[in-house]
């Protein structure tokens, strides 16, 4: 029964998908469902047994299955992830994930890449049967999901059980008023750090700003990966040095080139803040501000960079790739919009950096977990 003043509409959060789990309509075809895949308002998605290379990227359409078009695309004979397998670099895969999904007709789910995925520049959207639209599961989904996988710039060695995306779930539209966004920001709760605070994109959307400046002279501002490295184990941690497969981008006057198709990591000048009582995505393309790209991996789970009532500490890494043209960066300038949403019943029992497991909570302009730190410079 619902709790009278208790908003129902939203994403929802760990204690739901608890008990979407316990109703089994989240299940796995393989291992059973482990704790660490539950974060605060989303769930971490399983690679199963078998991937398949495709020779384009597609959507199966009404009526059509994801391994109809598998079989169209030339993707058989599969490709065993059990012991491990190595995905190139330029190529698309199919991949079958081990979670299950039989939806309630009032909850309908979306699906992004992890952030250690978009920071290898791994593209990755979710398909499921009969989908028209990439990342997207229809309320009352019943069905198998799949995870088109698309490394392109580093190879990558993956296996059954790797977690490269994740789904969040929702009842109903779940939009914030604008009034009660213009409420959040004026108090710092959702962006702080900066001098200047930019008005609203129609109300709703947070401008968050590039920073090519960081603390000084000198200073690491981002990096720009280099082609033709060795392969990536996606499953290790702190496990490769940077320097074999990034250049660093020094402090430089401000500016910055981004040179067509190339691939950039930096950040953004404001701390990033979701209270918890929200969840934030970053919209990830829009032409207004550019040809390029600056986030894969575009959800923000409540908790993230949030600390003593105020967003604290934590940047927005952003993934950045120009498409057509080169395109030149000032620093401060506009590269991105955060959109918040509410989370469903008002709290979610479990905060991003305090009750889960957190790589990127109090994060500046960082690289994906397999990394190690970047060497400090040596003084003579």
């Amino acid at each position: 029964m619902a709790i009278a003043g208790v908003r129902r509409t939203g994403v929802l959060p760990y204690q739901e998908l608890r008990e979407m789990e316990r109703k089994k309509q989240i299940e796995s075809k393989l291992v059973p469902i482990e704790p660490d895949q539950f974060q605060p308002a989303s769930l971490d998605l399983r690679f199963g047994k078998a991937a398949y290379r495709v020779r384009a990227s597609f959507l199966p359409g009404r009526g059509r299955t994801v391994m109809d078009r598998v079989r169209d695309l030339d993707g058989l004979p599969r490709i065993d992830l059990e012991h491990g397998a190595v995905l190139e670099r330029g190529a698309v895969y199919v991949v079958e994930l081990q979670e299950t999904l039989t939806l309630p007709a009032e909850i309908a789910g979306v699906a992004n890449p992890k952030s250690s995925t978009g920071r290898l520049d791994v593209l990755t959207r979710l398909i499921t049967d009969g989908a028209v639209a990439f990342d997207q599961i229809e309320a009352g989904y019943n069905g198998n999901l799949y995870l088109e996988v698309a490394p392109l710039t580093f190879p990558i060695v993956v296996r059954q059980g790797v977690k490269l995306s994740q789904v969040r779930f929702q009842r109903g539209v779940g939009a914030l008023p604008q009034v009660t966004v213009q409420e959040y920001y004026e108090r710092g709760e959702l962006t702080s750090g900066t001098d200047e605070r930019l008005p609203l994109r129609d109300g709703l959307l947070v401008p968050v700003t590039v920073d090519l400046k960081g603390s000084g002279p000198g200073a690491i501002v981002g990096y720009k990966a280099k082609k033709n490295t060795r392969k990536i184990d996606v499953g290790s941690v702190a496990e490769y040095d940077p320097r074999e497969f990034w250049d660093k981008i020094d402090s430089n006057g401000g500016k910055l080139n981004l040179d067509r198709d190339d691939f950039y990591i930096l950040a953004t000048c404001e701390d990033v803040g979701v209270p918890p009582r929200l969840a934030a995505e970053m919209v990830p393309y829009d032409s207004r501000s550019g040809e390029f790209r600056v986030h894969y991996a575009g959800f923000f789970d409540p908790g993230f960079g949030w600390a003593d009532g105020k967003a604290s500490g934590s940047k927005a890494v952003l993934e950045v790739r120009s498409y057509g043209v080169s395109f030149t960066l000032e620093h401060g300038q506009i590269v991105g919009w955060l959109r918040y949403a509410p989370i469903a019943g008002g709290v979610t029992r479990a905060l991003y950096g305090t009750d889960v497991k957190s790589n990127y909570q109090g994060q500046g302009v960082a690289l994906a977990k397999q990394f190690k730190p970047w060497p400090p410079a040596v003084t003579a």
